[in-house]
């Protein structure tokens, strides 16, 4: 038995309504290990070469980029012959330079999903490897886990961790391990939750001295600030530290072997994995779910061929150097106005660029298996994580002309601006064609434009080789999915994973159909958040709904409402200037015009399921469930039924372990002489006048009991009252 384990620990106590009380010898919190963590310059820096820069780096973006640059370049001609039958007008110059920016994009694509497929066939090899399948590494290093959370539900959370603690447990690596939960949750029944989740878990592991959990009063710099408090508060207790999201889960062995990994190269300061998104049960969180499994890995591993110890960082399942971390990444504020200026929201992109400047590698682990995600389950979650998403990458506009980046860094900050800036430019390709359209059947020729000419500038297309070049781009978007399937198939255990070789192509031309539909919807939501965000608004930061519970058909009507509109007015439009236009214009036409069914249909998890078990959108991770994700799930239902529905009140009166816990939790919360605390000071002037129970329940505002949870004085009144108040 690990000797961690093994050891003698004080007593648990349980109180009269059975929860747990953790012992009183166990704090909430290590001690402190303060670590420095500077904020950078991005107008001064000094780029330092990696240690393992490898020379053929230059030769593999070189071969990248020219075959990029080929396909696109072959495209711009003919593109420039099917517009330039009479003469390009102006509004024909726009096309193309439109056309040329957005191929640019797929070909990119395009060559490093070829890449991939290429090295399915053969063993990746690069300056970071890591073993897969041998032998464990012996480990000399201590590593944090780290779960910031945010208004997440407390039973998952604590669920995963504890799955990955007991499957840590059965490596006898738990004494390399501790876990730190770290709160940012701002809704007070869910923190109390979490406060109780927390203690049932460290009594069910009987693990009272690694698994941790912090909750700040002030979520300032949101995620990022979360990871930085901890850092310069814990870190320097810690060589290494894993980053999580409320959805992660990773088995014990990955962890180990990330670990071992970062131990053998000591030049490298931070390794991401290629999480699985698993659990899915709506359709939409299916469609996700198989398109990862399948074509993930294999653009995964042509990123890892051009990237090299320059790669980039998603955020979480990832593990970092802590050192290197705190002395190369604290996030600045940008100038200007928000939402461009202020707090980075996007931080994983601009800390594997500030790491890397520092002379850090950042590298990609491919072929590492046992790391895992979740998808939103429905069309509207996914659109609102992904206008969060959209104003974090377009802040990086401020970050890069930072001094001294990598290009390659460089290049992912465009990348990730690209990726939502194509969207309006999509849009405005398309209106660019009806009008172009538009003019070639009304609009009357300009005679002798330009000076003296013996014949008209009549505006014309070449049709047949407008059709071929629609053609190729369509086929450079679908083609990588076609060859990820017939890398699969390869691989006798993972074409059985996904159903065999018939039902798996009939899962890929589904995902294919179902996301070409949803392309233009997506498209729509991604230009409109392009412009609110370049207008000065702030989307905010939304919590992520992750149960599948279904949609009311009213409101995803009244959320894509619009989107139906829109294509109403597109098909008018294009129907009135032709119909071959209009036929042309069918898949983008289709797409908003269905949003509202495609939307709520994609949202039901009885469709979903229907699919699984007629054997369609399956990945291995279903027919063969990894154990750690089947116990993940098992102590999540079993938190949540230890954990009654509860509001923060509530949960305290019934609870007389869960106030002492509380009690040892609060932290004094310093501030300037003279700063005056609002809500606070207006909720405990609410609980003086408080005279029944459903007084404090409805005068308190969330903001308020939050304040009055995290003050000694104010919960110690709130306690007074608690004996008052019946569990609601």
């Amino acid at each position: 038995m690990d000797a961690a384990l093994s050891r003698e620990r004080p007593p648990e106590v349980t109180d009269q309504s059975g929860c747990e009380r953790a012992p009183r010898s166990a704090p909430p919190l290590p001690s402190d290990a303060p670590l420095a963590m500077p904020v950078q310059s991005l107008g001064r820096g000094v780029r330092r070469k990696a240690k393992d820069a490898a020379e053929s780096m230059r030769l593999r973006r070189f071969v990248l980029l020219g075959a990029s640059a080929a396909l696109t370049a072959f495209a711009a001609h003919e593109m420039y012959l099917v517009l330039q039958v009479a003469g390009l007008t102006l509004l024909e110059q726009v096309v193309l330079v439109l056309f040329v920016v957005l191929f640019a994009w797929v070909a990119f694509s395009f060559v490093v999903n070829v890449i991939g497929f290429v090295l399915s066939f053969r063993s990746l090899r690069g300056r970071l490897t890591i073993d897969e399948t041998g032998e464990l590494p012996a480990l000399s290093s201590r590593t944090a886990l780290l779960f910031p959370v945010y208004n997440e539900s407390a039973a998952h959370v604590m669920g995963r961790l504890q799955a990955i603690h007991e499957s840590l447990s059965n490596l006898h690596a738990l004494p390399h391990f501790d876990f730190f939960v770290l709160s940012d949750t701002t809704r007070a029944d869910v923190w109390m939750a979490e406060e109780a989740a927390f203690h049932a878990v460290r009594a069910s592991t009987s693990d009272h001295e690694r698994i941790f959990y912090r909750h700040r009063r002030h979520n300032k710099g949101r995620k990022a600030g979360n990871i930085a408090d901890w850092v310069q508060r814990f870190g320097a207790r810690y060589e290494f530290m894993v980053v999580l999201d409320a959805d992660s889960v990773m088995r014990g062995e990955t962890l180990v072997r990330l670990a071992g990994a970062m131990q053998r190269s000591p030049h490298v300061g931070l390794i991401q994995t290629l999480p699985i998104i698993v659990n899915g049960s709506t359709l939409f969180a299916r469609l996700q779910q198989f398109a990862n499994r399948l074509y993930g890995p294999m653009l995964g591993r042509g990123l890892a061929w051009w990237h090299g110890s320059e790669s980039n960082y998603w955020g979480h399942n990832a593990i970092l150097r802590t050192r290197a971390f705190a002395e190369h990444a604290g996030l600045p504020t940008l100038r200007g106005r928000k939402p461009i200026g202020g707090e980075i929201m996007s931080h994983d992109f601009v800390e594997a660029a500030l790491l890397r400047r520092g002379g850090w590698s950042v590298c990609i682990a491919p072929g590492l298996g046992g790391s895992y995600e979740e998808s939103p389950p429905a069309l509207s979650d996914f659109s609102v994580r992904d206008r969060r998403w959209a104003q974090g990458n377009l802040q990086h506009l401020g970050v890069l002309s930072a001094r001294g980046l990598h290009p390659v860094s460089r290049l992912h900050l465009l990348t990730g601006i690209g990726a939502y800036l194509t969207a309006p430019l999509w849009l405005l390709f398309l209106l660019a064609g009806i009008l172009i359209a538009l003019q070639a059947q009304y609009i009357r020729p300009e005679y002798f434009p330009g000076g003296f000419s013996l014949f008209p500038q009549w505006p014309a297309q070449d049709p047949v080789r407008a059709a071929w070049v629609f053609a190729g781009t369509m086929a450079l978007l679908f083609l990588p999915k076609l060859l990820a399937w017939m890398a699969m198939l390869v691989h006798g255990e993972q074409r059985r994973g996904f159903g065999g070789g018939s039902r798996s192509l009939m899962g890929v031309l589904l995902e294919m159909i179902v996301s070409g539909l949803i392309a233009p919807v997506m498209m729509l939501d991604q230009s409109l958040t392009v412009a609110a965000t370049l207008s000065g608004r702030d989307v905010g930061w939304n919590v992520q709904r992750r149960d599948d519970d279904a949609l009311p058909w009213a409101q995803v009507a009244r959320v894509y409402a619009g989107h139906t509109v829109f294509g109403a007015l597109l098909a008018i439009a294009a129907y009135a200037v032709s119909w071959a236009l209009f036929l042309w214009m069918t898949p983008v036409i289709a797409g908003l015009l269905l949003a509202i069914p495609l939307a709520g249909l994609t949202a039901d998890a009885r469709l979903g399921r229907l699919l699984r078990r007629i054997g369609l959108l399956l990945v291995p991770e279903e027919r063969m469930p990894p154990s750690i994700l089947l116990r993940a799930d098992e102590l999540a239902q079993q938190m949540a039924r230890r954990l009654a529905p509860l509001d923060a009140v509530a949960r305290l009166s019934s609870n007389e372990a869960l106030v002492d816990a509380h009690r040892a939790m609060i932290e004094p919360q310093p501030r300037p002489r003279g700063d005056v605390d609002v809500d606070l000071v207006v909720g405990i002037a609410r609980l003086d006048e408080a005279a029944t129970p459903e007084d404090v329940r409805t005068m308190l505002s969330e903001r308020e009991l939050l304040a009055v949870l995290s003050d000694a004085r104010g919960f110690e009144q709130l306690v007074a009252l608690i004996g008052r108040i019946p569990p609601r």
